[in-house]
């Protein structure tokens, strides 16, 4: 890799794609890249037919129907770095649909996976969309770490946008621009912090047995075919060492005091689900958890029968 710097911007080259840093600010959505063609970064996964870039192969949608779901994957791995897309999930009765923009190892850690997830739970007329975020370090998919969050927006009528961020010592997820959830890593976690290089993946598929009301909804193939588009891709992440992507991706250890208000009302208002305060689960909280009076209050009158007593 070589690199280029001048007046506080850092031109970094990989294989066929280009990426641009800017110091000048600390919120990771304020980096800026080249625009990315789809084929130039990604690959198919699975279901090709139903992988059809467009806008001159800056977008693509991928479908799922009767006879297929589909899903692509980045061609370079990363460690660490921010990494976004432009999404418009499908229209109309998506129950049992789930749609994925994510970063995994699992290819080559199949028993030792890292995973940072943005999934998409289906959709039944007349309730709020569901996103749920999640991670696994080192094969530790028996410690679930889900959050649930109802949306603000109808994301099956225009594009937004949703970002990862992954550093040494955290992880943060994005909404259009606005933080939802930030993991901080602590010496307990051990291997539990993703770590190891990771592909980032957009995917559709069947999730029927769990996704939708805890799999009491069901996918209708009869409103499909369902169709998720992808735009704006951003890849500002290290397809080498973490020495060496440390050095350009400056970002904080932690979020910015603007970044804290807008995550904490977020989570007081949307969140729906956390791990964190799930007792019946976890009678001890995972080691990264952080007890917010605020954000129980308003889980207890959500769900009373999950959350309604600390104990």
């Amino acid at each position: 890799m070589s690199s280029l710097c001048l007046s506080g911007v850092l031109f970094l080259c990989a294989p066929s794609i280009f990426f641009l840093v800017s110091f000048a600010q600390n919120h990771p959505s304020t980096l800026f890249t080249f625009p990315l063609h789809f084929h130039q970064a990604f690959n198919p996964l699975y279901g090709g037919g139903n992988i059809v870039p467009y806008d001159g192969n800056n977008s693509v949608q991928i479908s799922m129907d009767a006879t297929t779901s589909s899903g692509f994957h980045s061609k370079l791995m990363y460690v660490h770095g921010y990494f976004q897309t432009s999404l418009k999930l499908p229209e109309n009765y998506t129950a049992g649909v789930v749609v994925t923009f994510y970063a995994c190892n699992n290819h080559k850690y199949p028993f030792y996976r890292d995973e940072i997830d943005f999934e998409f739970l289906g959709h039944i007329h007349g309730q709020k969309w569901l996103l749920q975020t999640n991670l696994y370090g080192n094969g530790s998919t028996n410690r679930g770490r889900e959050e649930r969050y109802e949306l603000w927006f109808d994301p099956s009528e225009d594009f937004h946008r949703y970002g990862i961020l992954w550093t040494e010592n955290r992880i943060t997820y994005y909404v259009d621009n606005v933080p939802i959830r930030n993991v901080k890593r602590v010496d307990e976690m051990g291997g539990d912090f993703p770590s190891k290089e990771m592909s980032l993946y957009g995917t559709i598929w069947n999730g029927s047995n769990w996704a939708t009301g805890g799999g009491q909804y069901k996918m209708d193939l009869s409103y499909g075919p369902f169709v998720a588009k992808y735009s704006s891709f951003l890849l500002n992440g290290c397809p080498s060492n973490p020495g060496q992507c440390n050095e350009y991706l400056r970002i904080s250890n932690d979020l910015t005091r603007g970044e804290r208000a807008q995550m904490h009302d977020f989570r007081r208002k949307l969140m729906t689900y956390s791990y964190c305060y799930d007792r019946k689960r976890y009678a001890v909280p995972l080691p990264e958890c952080v007890f917010n009076s605020l954000e129980f209050q308003h889980l207890q009158k959500f769900d009373p029968w999950t959350f309604g007593s600390r104990k």
